[in-house]
């Protein structure tokens, strides 16, 4: 239900970018705001606390690691690439990012239980405790001095992604989840809760890294974190 859904709020959100000519890079970056949910900061916490299990968002956050982050991450590096890539390279970038490599790696050792040595291990659990942080921080400084969102020429892409982001996606995981896979109780309303945690705020991080929209990352991610509060109110009114 959840990959169903993220991949229809993504597709509708490239569809409108496809007639408008948003750009290839730009229009994968508002699909990603639009569907890409914050599992880790909000999504682990709230299946905690709203629905008494946080590994309900562990299918979640492999789905994003492991499939959505890297065909959205080849895209931008063919994207921002001086010369347009081989076909070979195009094919094998995924696993020359750092991101996929490390999600892969993590997954590996978890599955196969081989102990990792302390002295690798140490500066990789370093470096991961400092990370959520840095892009919170990240975040915040670049909210510095901007205008406030949903302004100037990447209006429209923001408040699209967002409408999709808070409110039709967890309609179509909803929709999905009732209709196509008869789920009801407990475990629709965890799909739907998922579906309605904001755009996770990494995204800005991949758009610094590639200077691809920029503004529509930051502002996305803001306004969906401020409407995600109502909307997961919304959903629990209708569905407990």
């Amino acid at each position: 239900v959840t990959a169903l859904s993220t991949l229809a709020a993504a597709l509708l959100f490239l569809a409108v970018a496809c007639v408008r000519r948003w750009g290839a890079g730009y229009s994968t970056m508002g699909a990603l705001c639009a569907s890409y949910v914050n599992a880790g900061n909000l999504g682990i916490p709230i299946a905690a606390y709203v629905l008494g299990d946080a590994s309900l968002v562990a299918p979640v956050l492999l789905l994003q690691q492991l499939f959505i982050a890297p065909v959205a991450l080849t895209v931008f590096d063919i994207t921002t690439a001086e010369e347009r890539p081989g076909v070979w390279r195009q094919l094998t970038s995924p696993f020359r990012n750092p991101v996929v490599v490390g999600s892969l790696l993590g997954l590996a050792v978890n599955v196969t239980g081989v102990p990792v040595p302390t002295m690798v291990m140490d500066p990789v659990a370093l470096i991961g405790g400092m990370s959520v942080p840095a892009v919170l921080l990240a975040f915040g400084i670049s909210l510095r001095g901007r205008a406030l969102p949903a302004r100037g020429p990447d209006r429209w892409p923001v408040l699209l992604s967002v409408l999709i982001k808070v409110s039709v996606q967890p309609f179509l995981a909803w929709l999905i989840g009732a209709g196509l896979f008869g789920l009801s109780g407990e475990t629709l309303f965890a799909v739907v809760v998922v579906a309605a945690l904001p755009a996770a705020q990494n995204l800005f991080t991949y758009a610094s890294r590639y200077d691809i929209g920029t503004t529509l990352a930051r502002d996305s991610v803001l306004l969906s974190t401020i409407l995600a509060a109502p909307a997961l109110v919304v959903v629990t009114v209708l569905l407990r």
